[in-house]
Order: C-alpha cells, then sequence, then structure tokens
C-alpha cells in the first residue's frame, strides 16, 4: 500500500523508486503484485503518465485511511500520542483563504511545530479523496454526500457603494432605487447580469443593475466599488476591511437573502488522525470568532 501511495504521489515509478530507495524493478513488481492480488487493474501504464483506475481510486482513498490508522497506532504505542506530527492538507475559496483561514493556519503551525501543513485556495470545490485534501472550508449549503461537517457561522451576501456614490446618486431604498445605480457586477454572485433581492414581505425579486465593470474576482469588485465606479454584491467577509475603514457602506440590508453556511468538512467518518483532530478543534474555535466579528 505505502509503495502505492508514493507511485501515485510521485507521478512515476522511478520517481517513486528514488524517495523510496529501492529498486524500480522492485517497485513495479510490487504494485503488479497488489493488482493481481486484488484481482483487479490500480493504474493505467502509459509512456507519458500513470493514470488511477476507478478502482485504483477507490483502493488508494482506502490505503491512505489505513497507512494512517497504523501510523497513529504505532504512535500510540511508543508514547506519541500526545505529540501529533505529520502533513495536513487543507483547501479553501482564494478570499476567505487569504483572509481568514491563513492567519489561522499561521497559529497552528506555531501551537503545533511537528505538523506541517499544505493550503490550496481555490473558488473550485476540490474532490477531497482525489485531490488528497484532509479538510476543506466550504461556504454556502453542503449537497448529501458522505462529508462529515462542522458548521463555524455563516456569511452574508450584501449590497455595497462608496459614499461618493451615494452622495452623487442618493441611498437606495427600494430595489427599483438598485436598479437605477451603475453596477460592478462580480460574476460568481451576478448570475445572468441580475441580483436577486428578498424585500421583508419574503418574496425574491430580480433586478438587472446595469454593470459599468464586470469582474471575475472579489476583491477587484471590492476595490472598484470603493473608487465609485458602481455598487456591487459581494459577500460580508469580502468587505469587510474596507466597510469598516469607511470606503463602503453596506446597502438595504433588510433585502438581504439569507446568509450562507460555512463548514469545515472532511471525509473520515471513524476516529480522525491526531493531526486532523487536533486542527479541526483549534480552527473550529477560531474561524469562528473570525465569522462573528465580521457577521
Amino acid at each position: 500500500m505505502s509503495i502505492l501511495v508514493q507511485v501515485v504521489d510521485s507521478g512515476s515509478f522511478s520517481a517513486a523508486s528514488r524517495t523510496l530507495g529501492i529498486p524500480l524493478a522492485t517497485v513495479s513488481r510490487q504494485v503488479t503484485e497488489l493488482e493481481t492480488h486484488l484481482g483487479t487493474r490500480l493504474l493505467t501504464r502509459t509512456t507519458r503518465k500513470l493514470a488511477l483506475t476507478d478502482a485504483g481510486i477507490a483502493y488508494l482513498a482506502s490505503a491512505r485511511r489505513v497507512l494512517e490508522d497504523i501510523d497513529e497506532a504505532e504512535r500510540t504505542a511508543a508514547g506519541e500520542f500526545h505529540t501529533p506530527r505529520g502533513a495536513l492538507n487543507l483547501t479553501a475559496p482564494v478570499c476567505f483563504g487569504r483572509l481568514h483561514t491563513l492567519p489561522v493556519v499561521r497559529d497552528f503551525l506555531a501551537a503545533y511545530p511537528q505538523i506541517s501543513v499544505g493550503l490550496t485556495l481555490s473558488d473550485r470545490n476540490l474532490h477531497l479523496m482525489e485531490e488528497h485534501i484532509d479538510m476543506a472550508v466550504r461556504i454556502g449549503a453542503l449537497p448529501d454526500s458522505a462529508m462529515v461537517a462542522t458548521r463555524i457561522g455563516s456569511v452574508r451576501t450584501v449590497l455595497v457603494a462608496s459614499p461618493q456614490l451615494l452622495a452623487a446618486h442618493g441611498t437606495p431604498k427600494t430595489p427599483d432605487d438598485i436598479a437605477a445605480l451603475p453596477g460592478v457586477h462580480f460574476d460568481v454572485l451576478s448570475p445572468g447580469g441580475r441580483w436577486s433581492l428578498t424585500p421583508p414581505d419574503g418574496k425574491p425579486v430580480d433586478i438587472a443593475c446595469p454593470p459599468r465593470l464586470t469582474v471575475s474576482a472579489a476583491d477587484a469588485a471590492v476595490w472598484a466599488a470603493s473608487e465609485g465606479i458602481g455598487v456591487t454584491r459581494v459577500l460580508s467577509y469580502q468587505c469587510a476591511d474596507a466597510v469598516r475603514d469607511g470606503a463602503l457602506r453596506i446597502l438595504m440590508e433588510d433585502f438581504e437573502p439569507a446568509p450562507l453556511p460555512v463548514h469545515l468538512i472532511h471525509a473520515s467518518r471513524g476516529a480522525l488522525p491526531t493531526k486532523m483532530r487536533v486542527f479541526l478543534d483549534f480552527a473550529k474555535a477560531a474561524l469562528k470568532d473570525r465569522l462573528a466579528a465580521i457577521a
């Protein structure tokens, strides 16, 4: 199992051979014997690269868990249960990760010097098993899945504009007032160039705010709105600093949709490896505090 994992992580038999310090022929023979034992092919070998078969993807995930359990058992037997160590792979959305996950990881590394962290910032929801991710931050409703989720708070979807824009056009009071303002569209939160507002009576209203500028990143939308180009729609944590500094003002709070939940998710359902358990406990408390501060 450990040889198979190393082959996949290294990307080739020869690289795994060098990392493990064993002959290439031994690496190849061990993987072939494992496939023979299982009665199925785990890897598709070509002259250019290796690829996992469907059976290989499932088996690799199970092998990683088995190897982690063995490592945990050996450390417990050796009296190392209270010394978390190892590599931890995390992922989070780009902006949230930069503003909130990274500071928490910094403090976590200081508290647990024998754990190293790989943090992938991506607005694409990575597949935890296929991407070898231990834990992820997810914003928004979760689909039904085998993942284990721990809720750590929520974020609002807000409309914001600069004081200079509001001085020139007036402060909007109704959806029609918003539609009359120039807009900065963050494409993720402006599907079809429209914004959905939820009035106090609970009946959503779609408005088309004419875009003066359309951008693909939240920080660009926040900057453009702060410069007075137009009103924009972002998540509350994405504009928190600009709102706190007075560069932006939140508009029409009574028309906001329901807050989006924020979770930490992981795939393991049994006893977590120590490195994951201590991170979950540490990050859960720290991220809850950070999200509460910008609610």
